[in-house]
């Protein structure tokens, strides 16, 4: 199915998955507005964030079955398979969020509707970045996506953590977004045109300079601190530690997706004929992979340790980036469908075990969870194993794949500190589950309250079962994987001999 964008009503079709959950966003609003001030309401507006996020999913699904893709040169957003793919993405990692946060509302009594809203502009912000063909989208998107998470994080308005970190996330978010304004001016300046297409094919026939430079320089500060690499990892551990717990779910997962995502894109199809930015990500790549794993060792608290693993795996993550090959973008793509499943199955047993936000939960309070909670338990242990790589989980098969991607691209060393990074990482991950099957509860109550619910044991139940499927049958996400990275690609560069289309045309 061939789209015209420049056609009002190809252009909406192409904006389907956006618009129908825009369309249920205002429902949302329409509804919260009405009925918001009991249990009732709140379990209602639960359902429809689902219902959502499910015709959502489908309407991305159908253009991904009709082989939807743009007619000629891409306007302001993206139609390819690499869209589709992410958008499944967040709308999962969404989904699971919404159901682990059925009973953790009700629990914690934060019997407020607008949640879900919240949760459903986040979600349509990460869509917009990701399929943001346009530097300006992408913008849009990680404002739209980055002004709900801020709410979110200081939902729980009695917690003095909360406030503290609605607030450091938003004064660090507001300066990143500076820089990331900033050097999308510089580029506009160097190039006339925002479009990520045009911008490459302009470097292709060596168009460029300082001010370009500059711009990329400044553009990838801005990203990095939306992934937490090291050195602007600063604001995750104290935000994720403080916000309430389904909602460090889902920032670590859908909020460094869709960075992630729009990282991606812009380097491979606006600077995919530079080679400017690969040591930069080189780097980057392998201070956030030993920064984080060390910083993560000293952690005592569960949800610290889970926040600094969040900013190693934004390491290895970023080795998929450096390669700047295809196959680092399916071996991305991977990584990132087995991140979100460990990450929010390990959010969502620490939500059942924790109150109050969970900040004081310790590795060492798990002892003898085994004992009282098998089932809550194993799911723990699976996604520690992931989390580290062991074999038969997704998270090993990820890894697998970014190791193959960069030994491929000839980044050999990146893949030897990589592996080495891993070992260092079982430090932390492998107590957790010491302590759950090796040692004796302190009592026979200290875990007589741990509960889920019956949605979030389902949400678990998913997250599980995805990450040992996938860990022994990887076949058909491989598959999806490689159709959605060849749909990215830098445009290829006119030759000498054409004429030159000016700028901004």
């Amino acid at each position: 199915m061939s789209l015209d964008l420049s056609s009002s009503g190809d252009l909406l079709l192409g904006l389907l998955p956006e618009v129908v959950l825009t369309v249920w966003a205002l429902v949302l609003q329409l509804f919260v507005a009405w009925r918001h001030q009991t249990v009732r309401d709140l379990r209602i507006a639960g359902w429809l964030t689902l219902a959502a996020l499910l015709s959502t999913g489908i309407a991305a699904w159908w253009l991904w079955y009709n082989m939807a893709q743009a007619a000629g040169l891409a306007g302001m957003v993206a139609v390819d398979d690499f869209r589709w793919v992410t958008d499944w993405l967040f709308l999962g990692g969404a989904g699971l969020t919404t159901l682990i946060s059925f009973a953790y509302l009700e629990r914690e009594q934060l019997v407020a509707p607008e949640y879900y809203i919240l949760l459903v502009f986040a979600t349509l912000g990460m869509m917009l970045m990701a399929g943001g063909e346009d530097l300006m989208v992408i913008f849009l998107g990680l404002e739209l996506m980055s002004i709900a998470v801020y709410v979110l994080a200081g939902f729980d308005r009695r917690s003095p953590r909360s406030a503290e970190a609605a607030l450091k996330y938003f004064l660090l978010g507001a300066f990143a977004s500076g820089f990331l304004l900033y050097g999308i001016a510089l580029i506009y300046g160097a190039t006339g045109t925002t479009n990520l297409s045009l911008i490459g094919i302009q470097l292709g026939i060596g168009s460029g300079g300082v001010m370009l430079s500059a711009g990329l320089g400044l553009l990838l500060v801005g990203f990095a601190f939306k992934v937490a690499a090291v050195p602007f990892h600063m604001w995750a551990p104290d935000v994720y530690d403080g916000a309430p717990t389904p909602v460090t779910a889902f920032m670590s997962t859908g909020v460094k997706a869709a960075a992630f995502a729009a990282l991606f894109r812009v380097l491979t199809e606006a600077f995919g004929h530079s080679g400017a930015w690969q040591e930069i990500v080189w780097w980057l790549a392998v201070v956030t992979m030993v920064g984080g794993n060390l910083l993560a060792l000293a952690q005592r608290s569960l949800k610290r340790m889970l926040a600094y693993s969040s900013v190693a795996h934004a390491g290895y993550l970023l080795v998929a980036v450096a390669t700047g090959k295809s196959a680092g973008t399916a071996a991305f793509i991977v990584y990132l469908v087995a991140y979100t499943l460990m990450s929010v199955g390990a959010f969502a047993v620490l939500a059942a075990k924790g109150r109050r936000g969970e900040s004081d939960v310790l590795i060492d309070d798990l002892a003898g969870l085994a004992t009282r909670r098998p089932w809550l338990a194993f799911a723990l242990a699976v996604c520690m194993l992931s989390l580290l790589g062991f074999p038969g989980t997704a998270g090993f098969i990820g890894k697998w794949y970014i190791l193959l991607a960069a030994t491929s691209a000839g980044q050999n060393m990146l893949a030897v500190i990589l592996v080495l990074a891993s070992v260092v990482s079982a430090g932390y991950y492998l107590p957790v589950i010491m302590a759950m099957y090796m040692k004796p509860e302190a009592s026979e109550t200290v875990h007589a309250e741990v509960r889920l619910g019956r949605l979030g044991e389902a949400a678990v139940a998913v997250a599980v079962a995805g990450l040992l499927v996938f860990g022994v049958w990887p076949n058909r996400l491989l598959d999806v994987a490689r159709t959605a990275a060849e749909s990215v690609h830098a445009p290829a560069a006119p030759s000498p001999a054409a004429p030159r289309t000016p700028p901004g045309s």
